[in-house]
């Protein structure tokens, strides 16, 4: 058993492996501004209220310390990530990300945010990579955006933060953004949002809209709509990473299969057709896991066994959630050195053609 201690940590690969974290996020200090716009406007969505409501306007010390450092693509997050032990981050906008915002606002923040980022994994390139953002309420301009931030800042990914005013990737009018990442290489990350709200309702009352519960839910639900769809029959090269230990989909492999299975041998619903392969089969060749937020070890090993050791990376979640703790429990995992090095680094470097 590993006894490394929090103020042992550090980057360099002693371990015999290095730490790249896959979704890490960040904000454009413009960005701010524009969402409290919305927030003081007539009918905020309740989700984005709840979230970014409360990260911009509370006082605690966890939102100051996230706030803080969101805004930040030097310093601060260069000593966090030494302090942490943490070799590389993959960095992407944080959720809603421009999905929250006006069309012209949302274009217009996702070049301002590709241009931040690409303009700070220049200066630090062997500390940064990032994602490139984009504005998916403007499909085709979306996918231009795409194309110029993996072109001129070399991207390694697609955010998108999950539903767009409660649309989702498995409609027609986003297979732009889908046909650009397919053409490109690029995985598409799919980050979690509050629930739209349509569904947000019952999580809301009792505080369960968010990280806890809500994000997984929904964002989990939008892989399951790329998947029964067909959109992935279409699009079979496309690569999708979902964080969070795969909003739970590896747990669920089983049932889907077999309530999948059911369902279309039923025609029960008219929208619910064949598809090519089962659900786990997808899961297993276009899906990627990260374990963004959950550092337990039970789960980690489960989706290794049932997805792929080649299939799941290593994540913090940072600023939202990044004890040094949690890093030292995953160095202490109890798996052979070659799986743990392609969880931490090997993986990250194949996926995102670091």
């Amino acid at each position: 058993m590993n006894e490394q201690t929090p103020a042992a940590l550090k980057p360099g690969g002693e371990q015999g492996y290095l730490r790249i974290a896959t979704e890490e996020a960040f904000a454009p200090p413009e960005m701010m501004p524009l969402y409290r716009d919305v927030l003081d406007g007539p009918d905020p969505d309740p989700g984005f209220k709840s979230l970014m409501g409360f990260y911009i306007r509370s006082q605690s010390p966890r939102a100051r310390f996230i706030f803080e450092r969101l805004q930040d693509l030097g310093a601060l997050r260069l000593a966090d990530m030494d302090a942490r032990g943490i070799d590389k981050q993959v960095i992407a906008l944080t959720s809603p990300g421009t999905q929250v915002l006006p069309t012209d606002k949302a274009v217009a923040l996702a070049v301002l945010a590709n241009d931040q980022l690409g303009e700070a994994c220049r200066r630090h390139p062997d500390r940064f990579a990032g994602m490139a953002a984009c504005a998916p309420q403007d499909p085709e301009g979306a996918a231009r955006e795409i194309e110029r931030a993996v072109s001129k800042y070399g991207m390694r990914a697609v955010i998108i933060n999950s539903h767009t005013n409660g649309e989702y990737l498995d409609h027609p009018k986003f297979s732009p953004i889908l046909e650009a990442a397919q053409a490109l290489d690029v995985p598409i990350y799919i980050h979690p949002n509050t629930p739209p709200r349509s569904m947000i309702g019952p999580m809301l009352e009792k505080g369960l809209d968010g990280a806890i519960f809500g994000f997984g839910v929904e964002t989990g639900m939008h892989a399951l709509r790329l998947i029964t769809s067909g959109t992935l029959d279409r699009f079979p090269k496309l690569r999708v990473i979902l964080g969070h230990m795969g909003e739970a989909l590896p747990f669920w492999m089983y049932r889907l299969d077999f309530m999948h299975k059911a369902g279309v041998g039923a025609a029960r619903y008219e929208c619910m057709k064949p598809t090519q392969k089962r659900p786990s089969d997808y899961l297993r060749e276009n899906f990627y896991i990260t374990n963004s937020g959950v550092a337990w070890e039970p789960a980690i090993k489960f989706t290794q066994e049932v997805i792929g050791v080649e299939r799941v990376l290593y994540a913090m979640d940072y600023p939202y959630q990044c004890p040094p703790e949690e890093v030292v429990a995953l160095d202490a995992m109890r798996m052979p050195l070659e799986h743990k090095k392609k969880f931490f680094q090997t993986n990250a470097e194949r996926v995102f053609k670091l």
